[in-house]
């Protein structure tokens, strides 16, 4: 895992956590980067599609709009 714990559980903290072990860290760490690899996959394509190499804001959005559609 990319993440550091500490990090993830500021944000358990910010979302009214009292305590938070660090499995439950790790896990959110997981799924996070897990979803924006899927992220990045789709926002690749799109820029692509466009005809450019480079991925823009605009392709995150759009590949984020898109990940939401099929969930």
């Amino acid at each position: 895992m990319e993440l550091t714990l500490q990090p993830l559980r500021r944000m358990f903290k910010q979302a009214g956590g009292k305590r938070v072990s660090d499995q439950a860290a790790e896990e959110l760490g997981r799924l996070i980067e897990e979803k924006a690899a899927n992220l990045a996959i789709e926002a690749q394509r799109l820029s692509e599609h466009a005809g450019r190499r480079t991925v823009m804001s605009r392709d995150i959005k759009m590949a984020a709009k898109s990940m939401e559609k099929r969930n």
